[in-house]
């Protein structure tokens, strides 16, 4: 089956064609201009998403040979994310379904995350555990097969890369902060630290905070003096990045405690960070998985393996835009 492919949900145009499990093309653009901001801009992103959804999918069907008339499914993002950006890819998607009679899928951004590890990994088997780590999202799953997901628990403020963004803030980094802030910690050449503290919660679930650190990295930086600041930096950010992985690694191996499920998969933004993978590589052996980095980051082919699954078990949905739901 050849199915269409869309993402709009936050930053990053994507569009890809998967011929079942096989990627024949998967196209992300990403919008540099929120970098001038510190952020992304809700409006600025949904703009940029109506100047290149048109001509991303012409030029994954150029790329391919293939024409709009052989896909036989399309698979679109229609939550979380932004409400605009989010309408973008769901009005382009609903168009190609009107005009061409093609079937259409809504898939949650989060699902296809999940599901990225598998496009590469098929010797991944039924449940493992799923850290989502990104910019808007920090939580673990339990995966039990193809739509099957348990929330064992969740951050209750900002997620994992929010904090890796604003942190990159305080310290002069450009938007998103978080390949920097890797690289810098990864020239520290010591393993002394500043002890920043790790969040232990009382609440039901494993779940995450991350606010109290950034609050600690603030108070911190706002106690030196600027000469101390930049002669620093790599030891702020391998601080930083450190408690960040820690309390990662933490639940991760709390979860696979609970559960006695061994197999882990890494999965979201932050996956790409070479730091926290080789920590979870440490602490798990060959039960963790990755996807490449080009899935790590929001795409297409990941929403398309999601709606794949969900034609292959009867259970596509109209898109219906949902920016606030939850998974």
């Amino acid at each position: 089956m050849l199915v269409l492919g869309l993402e709009s949900s936050c930053d990053e145009t994507s569009i890809a064609l998967l011929q079942n499990n096989s990627i024949i093309a998967n196209k992300i653009y990403t919008q540099e201009v929120h970098s001038q901001y510190g952020g992304v801009v809700p409006e600025i992103a949904s703009r940029a998403h109506i100047e290149k959804v048109d001509r991303l999918c012409t030029a994954v069907f150029e790329e391919s040979g293939l024409k709009t008339t052989d896909v036989e499914l399309i698979a679109v993002t229609d939550s979380p994310g932004l409400a605009g950006a989010l309408l973008v890819g769901i009005s382009f998607g609903l168009g190609l379904h009107t005009s061409y009679g093609i079937p259409v899928t809504g898939v949650n951004h989060l699902e296809g995350h999940i599901l990225s590890v598998l496009l590469e990994n098929s010797e991944i088997t039924f449940p493992f555990l799923a850290l989502v780590v990104s910019g808007g999202h920090t939580a673990i799953y339990r995966v039990d097969d193809y739509g099957c997901y348990i929330r064992l628990g969740q951050t209750i403020d900002d997620a994992a890369g929010e904090a890796f963004d604003k942190i990159g803030k305080l310290l002069g980094f450009p938007y998103p902060a978080g390949r920097e802030i890797e690289t810098q910690a990864r020239s520290y050449q010591s393993e002394e630290c500043i002890p920043f503290p790790v969040a232990r919660l009382s609440t039901p679930g494993i779940d995450f905070s991350f606010s109290g650190l950034k609050t600690a990295v603030k108070y911190h930086l706002a106690e030196k003096d600027e000469t101390y600041i930049k002669n620093n930096i790599p030891l702020i950010c391998y601080s930083f990045q450190k408690t960040i992985i820690t309390s990662l690694v933490n639940n991760m191996a709390r979860a696979v405690e609970e559960t006695g499920i061994e197999r882990i998969a890494l999965v979201g933004g932050v996956a790409c960070n070479k730091t926290l993978r080789e920590a979870l590589a440490a602490q798990f052996d060959d039960r963790v998985y990755f996807p490449s980095p080009l899935l790590c980051t929001d795409n297409a082919a990941m929403i398309a393996k999601a709606g794949y699954e969900r034609f292959k078990r009867n259970e596509t949905r109209i898109p219906r835009m949902s920016p606030n739901s939850s998974f």
